[in-house]
């Protein structure tokens, strides 16, 4: 697996730092991060910059945007680990955690998705839209004169690195992507050889309304790379409903839950029913970093589940956890609009079932 990574990047790295005293069930760095909220951000980018989006439009920059909107978390959060949280003026509720954030406006509708009239009011120079803001919305926004770049699916963590250099290129901060990217594979890399030739339990991560991560997705290499083998992989790509005879055929003998979903899984059927049921073997995440496809959200959430899976041969990692708050609302940045609607949608039917008398 190491031997796909960039030569370059591999050039790049940083030591890592040896640590102790890991808190499993929160986000811990495998080393410092690259970059903080509080330093300078690389000024001597060129500009004008034009890179075309997911949309196929080119998207031209014409100086270092000084005000940028994002309008999902995973964005939000590659600019903070930039060290360029000052040049962003709106975040959507789901990107609270961030040291800061609550300073910035809220750019979220009431419902799913951004309002725009919150977007336009932010008079930003760029808005960077992940996958799960709709092309629909990329569009009104770009109808309203602004600037607006789409990005594609993050599936893997090839991506997330090709999405950590995009941003550095459209905001002016390429050198301080480069270092992010070099910091997250050398976490990779050193979790890999950590956990190259251990057993790999079966685990399964399942979502609300029935959902769970399947093959193709940034989360899936998580599993991978901390040591363990995504049982869903084998049934569908990205997010689908698995129904219960398939779970317990699948019959995971671990099962992730987050702050979102902890209390909800194990206890109910047919998670219950499982090997991972059977012995109440979970592992603990929490989702703002599992479900965010960022250079943090890879670093944190596959160290956390490499220890949890493998504690006598988890990668080092420093023993200074993240201390931001915990998220709330439903947050899926990494997922097609339509599995988070469908989401949403099962789960209040559950709701208004378990109502009736």
């Amino acid at each position: 697996m190491l031997g796909r990574r960039p030569l370059l990047i591999l050039c790049l790295m940083v030591a890592v730092s040896v640590g102790a005293g890991v808190v499993a069930t929160d986000p811990v760095s495998a080393t410092a991060s690259p970059s903080g909220s509080d330093s300078t951000p690389t000024t001597n980018d060129s500009f004008p910059v034009t890179l075309t989006d997911a949309t196929g439009t080119a998207v031209t920059v014409e100086s270092r945007p000084e005000n940028v909107t994002t309008t999902n978390p995973s964005a939000a959060q590659t600019m903070w680990t930039l060290g360029a949280a000052d040049q962003v003026v709106g975040v959507t509720q789901y990107a609270s955690y961030l040291d800061g954030a609550e300073k910035r406006a809220n750019v979220s509708a009431a419902g799913l998705g951004v309002s725009i009239e919150r977007v336009v009011a932010t008079k930003p120079d760029l808005v960077l839209a992940p996958n799960a803001t709709s092309r629909e919305t990329v569009a009104t926004l770009r109808d309203a004169n602004l600037t607006v770049y789409h990005f594609p699916a993050a599936t893997d963590f090839e991506a997330v690195a090709t999405k950590t250099q995009t941003i550095g290129q459209l905001t002016g901060n390429t050198a301080a992507a480069a270092e992010t990217n070099a910091w997250m594979w050398q976490n990779v890399a050193t979790t890999e050889s950590q956990t190259a030739d251990t057993d790999r339990p079966r685990v399964l991560y399942p979502l609300l309304g029935g959902f769970a991560v399947g093959n193709n997705t940034f989360i899936d290499e998580i599993i991978t790379t901390a040591g363990g083998e995504n049982v869903a992989a084998t049934e569908f790509d990205g997010y689908r409903q698995l129904n219960d005879e398939t779970v317990l055929q699948l019959d995971p003998e671990v099962l992730i839950v987050t702050d979102q979903t902890e209390g909800q899984i194990l206890g109910s059927e047919p998670y219950s029913l499982t090997t991972a049921g059977e012995t109440n073997r979970t592992a603990t995440l929490s989702v703002q970093y599992l479900n965010q496809p960022a250079p943090r959200s890879v670093v944190y959430a596959t160290s956390n589940l490499t220890t949890q899976l493998h504690s006598d041969s988890a990668a080092d990692v420093g023993s200074t956890a993240e201390a931001d708050g915990p998220t709330t609302g439903v947050s899926a940045p990494g997922f097609d609009v339509g599995v988070a609607v469908a989401a949403l949608l099962a789960v209040a039917a559950s709701a208004r079932l378990r109502q009736r008398p």
